[in-house]
C-alpha cells in the first residue's frame, strides 16, 4: 500500500469537477443569512444543525437532498448568491484546489425579482471576485485559480421546488408533470447556451441532478440534444442510485462526456431490463465502452458512502474495479457541507484505503485538469494543464514521491 503524507495531498495542484453551490456553504454563512433573512432553521447553531440536517450518515439519497431545502433557501438573492460563491473558490483555494467546476440549478433560485440571468451573474461575479484576489498573490510558475459553471436540470421538480417552478407549473396546468419538467428542462438548456453565448458568464456545461431512481435521464433527452447540438459539454449524475443502465442511458441518450458518481457501473445484478440475458458481459461491455471513449468517472467516496446503504464499509465501492479497468476518473467532494468533506480528504480516504501508485495518483489529479470543461480556447486550456503537471511533478520532487 503506498502512503502519501497530508501535506504532500494539500500542497499537489487539484481540481473539483463535482461541486455543488447549494451543497458546499460554510455553515456560519447559513446561519448568518437566516438571521438576518429571518429564515426558519431546525436550529441556529453549527452543533445543532450538524446533528438535525447536515449528519454525518444518511438512511438515503432523499434524505441527504433534504439539506437542501436549507440552503437554497439563504441563496434567493443577487449578493447571497454571490457572497456563498466567493466564499466556495476561497475555500478551495485554501486546500490547494485550483480548478473547480460549480453546479447548480438555476431554477431553484429564480422568481418574479431574480431572473435566470440575474442567478447566473451573481454566481460568475462571487467567482470571478475570488479569482481576482486569490490570482493577484499568485508566485510565478503555479497554476492559478479558475473556474466554471455547470447549470443543472432537475430529474424531479414539482410546484413546490421554487417561486419559479410554482409559476412554471401554474403556466402549463393543462399539461402532466412530466412534461411539465420536460419543458423546464429544456428552457433551461436554451437559456444556458444564450447566456454563454451573449456574456462572458463562465458557463461551461450542462447536468441532470436529483432523485435518480423512477427519474430516468431520457426523460430530458431533448434538452441536452440540444446542448449537445450547440456544442456545450455534458455531464449526468448517474449509477448514484440506480444500475449500470442508468449509465448507458446517460451516454446513448444524453451524450454524457463525464459521469457523476458511476458508483453502479460494475453491478450486475442492478441490470433489470428482461431483453439483456447476460449481465456480466453487458457490465464488462459498458466498463469497456467508457475506457475507450475516455468518458470520466466524477467519483465522490464520502458521499458515496453516506447515501448508499449498499455499501458498508470503504472497502464495498466501486473505485477498486474503476483503478483494474484503468476507467479515467477523477476525485470530487459532491457537497463540502453535506458530506463534511474537502478535495484532500476525499484524496486521503482513496489513498487510504486503495493501492494507488505515484504514477496512478498522477494520472487522477491530471484527468481532473484535462477532462475539465475549461472556459477558455484549447490552446490556453492545453497550457494551464501543462502549468499544472509542472507544478504537480516539482511538488512530487519536494516531497520524495516517487514509485
Amino acid at each position: 500500500m503506498h502512503t502519501y503524507s497530508p501535506e504532500f495531498i494539500r500542497a499537489i495542484p487539484k481540481t473539483d469537477l463535482h461541486l455543488h453551490l447549494d451543497g458546499s456553504l460554510r455553515l456560519p454563512t447559513l446561519i448568518d443569512i437566516a438571521k438576518a433573512e429571518q429564515i426558519k432553521l431546525p436550529s441556529y447553531t453549527e452543533d445543532g444543525l450538524r446533528q438535525l440536517v447536515f449528519k454525518d450518515a444518511y438512511a438515503s439519497l432523499d434524505e441527504y437532498l433534504k439539506g437542501f431545502g436549507l440552503t437554497c433557501s439563504v441563496m434567493q438573492q443577487r449578493e447571497f448568491l454571490e457572497r456563498v460563491a466567493c466564499e466556495l473558490a476561497h475555500d478551495n483555494w485554501n486546500e490547494g484546489v485550483r480548478y473547480i467546476e460549480v453546479r447548480f440549478a438555476p431554477q431553484l433560485h429564480m422568481s418574479d425579482q431574480l431572473s435566470f440571468e440575474d442567478v447566473m451573474i451573481a454566481v460568475d461575479k462571487g467567482l470571478k471576485r475570488a479569482r481576482t484576489e486569490i490570482n493577484a498573490a499568485l508566485p510565478p510558475g503555479e497554476p492559478g485559480f479558475e473556474f466554471g459553471i455547470i447549470v443543472c436540470a432537475m430529474r424531479f421538480c414539482n410546484e413546490h421546488f421554487s417561486r419559479f417552478y410554482k409559476s412554471f407549473f401554474a403556466l402549463h396546468k393543462y399539461s402532466s408533470q412530466l412534461e411539465v419538467i420536460r419543458l423546464a428542462s429544456l428552457e433551461l438548456a436554451k437559456a444556458a447556451v444564450a447566456l454563454r453565448d451573449s456574456s462572458d458568464v463562465q458557463v461551461v456545461g450542462f447536468d441532470l441532478a436529483g432523485s435518480e431512481y423512477g427519474y430516468p435521464a431520457d426523460d430530458h433527452e431533448e434538452s441536452y440534444d440540444y446542448v449537445h447540438k450547440h456544442f456545450m459539454h455534458k455531464s449526468v449524475h448517474a449509477g448514484e442510485a440506480y444500475g449500470p443502465e442508468s449509465i448507458f442511458q446517460a451516454i446513448t441518450k444524453l451524450h454524457a462526456d463525464r459521469i457523476g458518481h458511476g458508483l453502479y457501473l460494475f453491478d450486475s445484478e442492478m441490470v433489470l431490463s428482461r431483453d439483456i440475458a447476460d449481465k456480466q458481459k453487458y457490465v464488462r461491455d459498458l466498463a469497456n465502452y467508457i475506457s475507450d471513449a475516455r468518458i470520466t468517472i466524477e467519483v465522490c467516496l464520502t458521499s458515496n458512502l453516506q447515501t448508499a446503504p449498499k455499501l458498508k464499509t470503504i472497502a464495498d465501492h466501486s473505485l477498486r474495479q474503476m483503478l483494474a479497468s484503468k476507467l479515467s476518473l477523477t476525485f470530487c467532494t459532491d457537497n463540502r457541507l453535506v458530506s463534511h468533506t474537502t478535495v484532500s480528504d476525499e484524496i486521503a480516504l482513496a489513498v487510504q484505503n486503495f493501492d494507488i501508485p505515484p504514477a496512478v495518483l498522477k494520472d487522477i489529479i491530471v484527468y481532473g485538469f484535462k477532462r475539465s470543461f475549461f472556459y477558455h480556447p484549447y490552446p490556453q486550456r492545453r497550457e494551464y494543464v501543462r502549468t499544472a503537471i509542472n507544478y504537480y511533478e516539482a511538488v512530487e520532487k519536494k516531497f520524495g514521491v516517487v514509485e
